[in-house]
């Protein structure tokens, strides 16, 4: 008996010993007496396993699970392939009339999370066999066809997507699923155009819409940037009989949002019976996306004040408009909360604080955090490589360089764009050249446009215009606008008039709304005194309603930033505050040697004129502002619009000198450290 029973046993597992002596055994199945021999045996085996093992120490044997159940385990596990291999292995079974769907979905969405493309198209080949075989048509289940539809589009496999939806389409009920399914495959793979064309369809078959079309639509107009299709959603939303949900008033937030239509976002966010961190992200990332910096400020605190919690991205989305106005003061605010905060930071937000701080002059932080990284990615590398560029660090960005390359970094075409820009600002032509060089051949990066408009601009900078231009015409790629602006301002640096006037020709062809061009050749009049040249610029610009940008500065005092514009801030230049530090300025700097250098003032007017124009810049007003409102120990931070002239730059070294005051200034080009009459630039930008 035991012989026989292990015997038995081994040849089925799925059956109990006296279903397989019953098998075995045809003669007595047959008798009409099975249902009382199996009663026998069972008892008969009962007594003799009490007998062989003893009630203590018998092992208890654990009833084999569902075929189902194992494969769901399997699919949430992620063990794609021994689900897959067990459906093969038994078709009929989890693919038969009485399969679970349920775990056919769950199969299908692994495949999708991991975009296995080898593992859901053998899913779907067994699909179509049991269909063929008609053993069942699960393909026509809609929770299959959606996934299957959502799982080749993921993969990028749209045409086999398409597929199975016109495979739907035939049936006579298809699900809001299905169309919304195929909806979204085409906006992931760049054709929202026929999301909406699906969209359309779906209202013509008098297909029941709700929130999920709704969000879809919503999509797919924001990326067209078609607002008056989206206007005609949100009109659908608001008849339906269904509630938007938080996904709906968000993808109506963020359609309005990139249009620009700031009352309806304000209208719809206010409306909103719900908000969540993702709305608030929205918003306040809106608001960030247009430049509208204070804006975004305001709906980041005031997100605080309601309450509502932050994660990573909202953090992560607010620190550039910290870098944006140099407000230092809000950054290290928010530095603070990601250090109260329990969950540890990611990568990606440190990176962004490191830009952060970058952005605002404050390097020592910048490397105090990279350093505390425990994990870092390119990413990291850049971003630290960026602030040392931007601030004038060179030595310190080769040294960092080399470190990197001998942890076995590879270098991007990023980190040679930060190189090689800090190179040009800091006049290392020699040093810059050199890198350009080692790029392809030491590092397997071929060049972009943006590394030879640097390279150019290296040159041009440094006087070697005619080096600058040979390289221009040696490029294998159309030069970009850049460059020929690089050129323009080479040309303004070094009064080469005649060249000037001919790239600026070209620039009006290539981009005639660009006031910089314009500028910039009026400028390159003006200084050889060409005032007729200079008359002729400005009535061009007139005639083609073009304006020049505005000189503008910001400073943050406490919890608030200031603006001041080049000849405005009218009543604070009237104020007795500002007359007594302004006259207390002007008197310490003759005694200590300034003299305004009016050469910097383009235009056809006497000497005190332009004297009293300098005065009138507005890094001079934001600067005395700092001066009257903040603390003596407190470093000025301001931050300018355009490149800083150079008697202003002048100025500021004398301030620093006779006031004792460090002054961070980031103009359009670099980073300026001014401390003890000396600034970080050594006189080069």
């Amino acid at each position: 008996m035991p012989v026989l029973w292990i015997w038995s046993f081994e040849e089925n597992p799925r059956q109990t010993p006296s279903q397989n002596i019953l098998r075995k055994m045809p003669s007595l199945a047959s008798t009409g007496r099975t249902l009382h021999l199996e009663s026998i045996l069972k008892f008969s085996f009962s007594n003799l396993n009490d007998k062989i093992c003893p009630i203590s120490n018998r092992k208890r044997i654990t009833p084999t699970p569902p075929p189902s159940s194992t494969l769901k385990s399997l699919a949430k596990s992620g063990k794609l392939e021994e689900a897959l291999r067990l459906v093969e292995s038994w078709p009929s079974k989890f693919l038969g009339a009485d399969s679970d769907v349920e775990a056919l979905s769950l199969l299908l969405h692994g495949c999708i999370s991991r975009r296995s493309f080898n593992h859901g198209q053998r899913l779907y080949l067994q699909l179509l066999l049991s269909r063929d075989r008609h053993q069942s048509n699960l393909l026509h289940h809609p929770i299959v066809k959606s996934k299957l539809i959502t799982f080749f589009s993921v993969c990028g496999r749209i045409d086999e997507a398409c597929r199975v939806f016109r495979d739907a389409i035939g049936d006579e009920d298809v699900s809001e699923s299905v169309w919304v399914a195929m909806a979204i495959g085409y906006s992931r793979n760049g054709f929202p155009e026929q999301a909406l064309v699906l969209y359309s369809q779906m209202l013509s078959r008098d297909v029941l819409v709700g929130n999920f079309a709704f969000s879809m639509g919503l999509k797919a107009s924001t990326e067209l940037l078609d607002l008056r299709v989206g206007r005609a959603i949100h009109g659908q939303i608001v008849k339906s009989s269904e509630e938007p949900d938080q996904v709906v008033n968000n993808a109506l937030l963020r359609l309005y949002a990139v249009c620009g239509c700031w009352d309806e976002v304000l209208q719809v966010f206010d409306e909103m019976p719900q908000r969540n961190v993702v709305s608030w992200n929205s918003l306040i990332g809106s608001f960030a996306g247009w430049d509208r910096v204070f804006d975004a400020f305001d709906a980041f605190r005031r997100m605080q004040r309601e309450g509502m919690g932050f994660n990573w991205v909202t953090l992560t989305t607010i620190l550039p408009v910290c870098t944006r106005t140099t407000v230092l003061r809000s950054g290290k605010e928010i530095h603070t909360q990601i250090v109260k905060s329990t969950k540890k930071s990611d990568i990606p937000l440190t990176n962004s604080l490191i830009d952060m701080y970058a952005k605002c002059g404050e390097i020592d932080y910048c490397k105090r955090l990279f350093e505390e990284m425990k994990n870092r990615d390119l990413t990291s590398w850049n971003t630290i490589l960026t602030g040392y560029a931007v601030n004038g660090l060179m030595d310190e960005a080769f040294e960092l360089f080399d470190e990197m390359v001998e942890s076995s970094i590879k270098p991007d075409e990023i980190t040679f764009i930060a190189l090689l820009s800090g190179c040009s600002h800091a006049g290392l032509t020699n040093e810059g050249q050199r890198l350009f060089d080692k790029m392809k051949l030491d590092h397997w990066v071929s060049p972009t446009v943006e590394h030879y408009a640097c390279l150019v601009d290296m040159l041009g900078r440094a006087g070697y215009i005619k080096e600058a231009l040979e390289v221009v015409e040696g490029m294998p790629m159309k030069p970009s606008n850049s460059i020929w602006g690089s050129l323009l301002n080479s040309c303004h640096l070094h009064g080469n008039t005649s060249l000037g006037e001919l790239i600026a020709k070209e620039l009006f062809q290539l981009e005639p709304d660009n006031a910089g061009n314009y500028v910039m050749l009026s400028n390159i009049y003006a200084n050889v005194g060409m005032w007729e040249g200079v008359k002729m610029v400005r009535e061009m610009m007139e005639n083609r309603g073009i304006k020049k940008e505005v000189g503008c500065s910001w400073v943050q005092i406490r919890n608030r930033i200031h603006t001041f514009v080049a000849d405005g801030s009218f009543e604070f230049r009237n104020s007795d505050e500002f007359k007594e530090v302004w006259n207390e300025l002007e008197e310490a700097m003759k005694d200590n040697g300034y003299v305004p250098d009016t050469s910097v003032v383009l235009h056809d007017v006497n000497e005190e004129t332009k004297a009293s124009l300098v005065c009138g810049h507005s890094e001079r007003l934001a600067m005395t502002f700092a001066l009257i409102h903040s603390s003596s120990s407190m470093p000025i931070r301001i931050m300018k619009n355009l490149r800083v002239c150079v008697d202003c730059h002048s100025w500021m070294k004398f301030v620093s000198r006779i006031k004792g005051r460090v002054i961070i200034l980031r103009d359009t080009n670099r980073f300026h450290h001014f401390k003890g009459g000396h600034c970080s630039c050594k006189d080069f930008w």
